[in-house]
């Protein structure tokens, strides 16, 4: 399983243009059949600061998605909004990347 989460800070002119490109964006990528999820946030602390998680079935399925129009469309794209080059955290995982939270349980 491929874990990535990648941090982008957006140009405050760019915003809107920002929002309407990766929301079409994550819509692709989801539609991709070795995705797993694909989800967007604001961090509410840092304005126009982005986070991006992505989860795929393994390296084939990332290989793919990178390969893919709307991927090699985004990249591009993605360029013309951040002020700054993004930071990524890149994981190979074995087995499942998500795993029940020990500390919590629903009352």
């Amino acid at each position: 399983m491929i874990l990535i989460v990648l941090k982008a800070q957006i140009r405050p002119d760019k915003r809107d243009e920002w929002l309407s490109g990766i929301s079409e964006y994550k819509k692709n990528v989801n539609s991709e059949p070795g995705n797993i999820s694909f989800d967007y946030h604001e961090n509410f602390e840092k304005e126009n600061e982005f986070v991006i998680v992505e989860v795929f079935r393994d390296g084939d399925a990332g290989t793919a998605h990178v390969q893919t129009d709307h991927a090699q469309n985004f990249f591009p794209f993605m360029s013309t909004v951040v002020s700054e080059k993004p930071k990524i955290n890149y994981q190979d995982i074995d087995g499942d990347a998500w795993n029940e939270m020990a500390e919590v349980t629903p009352q």
